[in-house]
């Protein structure tokens, strides 16, 4: 099949992505995604072409690295062929054609093309078309790689399973792209050139080191970068935080990041998926969002859409809000008032002589199985059964912390009726001056 012909038939479904409802639902209803493996049809469902290529891949790295010595200059260039491929892969693969996420000049976007087969991780119409599904469909039956299978299996398991249909997506961008119906055509040169060609007779030429050139700058290299791309399927949706939804796998973390070429911050991503950046933050490493940047300075990008700081800062604390909820619900707090059984002032004289009760600010509470820790001494709380300790608490023995606040809400078992307290003239008036005493004239008193 030639290379129009085929790039016709990866969009021969396009004109159903623009009203795929009806397709979704039955899809989603027969999980058409892939058929159930059995022993008896398990090699039907294998994607030979994409299982001979992993094997021919590391025969060559294991020979490669156990007959070949790694040169200085291979190991450097190596690094820099790397960093060259993989932001390829996430720069143009990825933010540019998958996410629009800005414009590319035709010299760079020829640029990203030739790199990015040099990623062996297909052409970018193919690459695109299913990262979009991998969108639109997150955490579905439909998403090519979805996490919630299993990490393995958005690893790299799923390139080795035969894909039962293309989940509808809207792919028509990509078929007027003179660059990606180009590099789609010609993909199969394209690969064993950039992928193996070209780094091995930079190192021929270069340093002398043809075989180290194939084996490391290409072979080694490409098998890296690959795992590394794929990470962003896996341990993208595994490891980190929710930091603006949890409805979804997508998680932020710096290791991610890192080893992704600042792809890792995979929940802002999902959140915002039109962003060029996926670290808003200066500290945030993203060195994809920094390449664009100085493309962009250099002339050779443009309109780099952000989407309104308002609508992050939003999201996130709204998330925010969310963890606040549930952490609050996993905490003991007092009975509201209103739960309360209501007594007497003779009523709440009458049950301390059966359990040691104590009145503060309207609150009967039970202080059984506190009395023996109170750090003032066992004797001072008991001084205070069946009375009004309310002056006491606020201040006029001891000016209580928050924490023992809080810790006394817990032992509520009743309100005094009316809601008023029950107290001498003198405590009253004690507790009244020692609400207007200020810092100094405390010191005084208590000396």
């Amino acid at each position: 099949m030639d290379g129009d012909s085929e790039f016709q038939n990866l969009f021969k479904d396009n004109n159903e992505a623009k009203a795929p409802c009806n397709k979704v639902e039955s899809l989603l209803k027969t999980n058409a995604r892939r058929a159930p493996l059995t022993l008896q049809n398990f090699w039907k469902h294998i994607e030979w072409k994409n299982v001979i290529e992993a094997i021919i891949y590391y025969s060559l790295a294991i020979w490669g690295v156990s007959t070949t010595k790694l040169t200085r200059n291979s190991f450097i260039f190596s690094i820099i062929y790397y960093y060259l491929t993989g932001l390829a892969i996430t720069a143009g693969y990825h933010r540019l054609w998958a996410h629009r996420s800005y414009n590319a000049s035709l010299p760079l976007q020829y640029f990203f093309a030739l790199l990015g087969a040099g990623a062996s991780q297909h052409s970018i119409a193919w690459w695109a078309s299913k990262h979009r599904a991998h969108h639109r469909y997150t955490d579905t039956d439909l998403d090519p790689y979805g996490a919630h299978t299993s990490l393995i299996w958005a690893h790299f398991g799923w390139l080795l399973i035969k894909a039962q249909y293309d989940a509808p997506v809207d792919r028509s961008d990509l078929m007027q792209n003179q660059v990606v119906r180009w590099q789609h055509k010609y993909y199969a040169p394209l690969l064993l050139i950039m992928s193996f060609g070209l780094p091995m007779a930079i190192a021929g030429y270069g340093w002398n080191d043809w075989r180290g050139g194939f084996v490391y700058p290409g072979v080694i290299r490409l098998l890296v970068l690959q795992h590394a791309t794929f990470c962003v399927n896996s341990l993208a949706h595994y490891i980190g935080h929710h930091t603006f939804d949890d409805r979804h796998t997508p998680r932020d973390h710096f290791f991610t990041a890192f080893i992704t070429g600042g792809e890792g911050y995979h929940n802002y991503h999902h959140q915002f998926p039109m962003d060029y950046r996926n670290g808003t933050k200066w500290y945030h490493y993203d060195l994809t969002k920094w390449a664009i940047y100085v493309s962009a300075k250099l002339g050779l990008a443009s309109h780099l859409r952000k989407f309104p700081d308002n609508e992050i800062k939003k999201a996130q604390f709204a998330m925010d809000l969310k963890k606040l909820k549930k952490a609050q619900d996993g905490i003991t707090w007092p009975p509201k008032y209103t739960e309360l059984p209501v007594l007497t002032w003779e009523a709440f004289q009458e049950e301390s002589m059966t359990r040691p009760l104590v009145l503060i600010a309207g609150f009967i509470h039970d202080v059984s199985l506190f009395i023996e820790e109170h750090p003032g001494g066992r004797s001072l709380l008991a001084g205070q059964i069946a009375k009004d300790a309310t002056s006491s608490f606020f201040g006029g023995v001891y000016d209580h912390s928050n924490a023992a606040h809080n810790l006394l809400s817990n032992m509520r078992v009743g309100v005094l009726e009316c809601g008023v307290e029950v107290i001498s003239e003198k405590s009253l008036a004690l507790s009244e001056r020692l609400r207007i005493l200020n810092v100094a004239e405390r010191k005084a008193l208590a000396t």
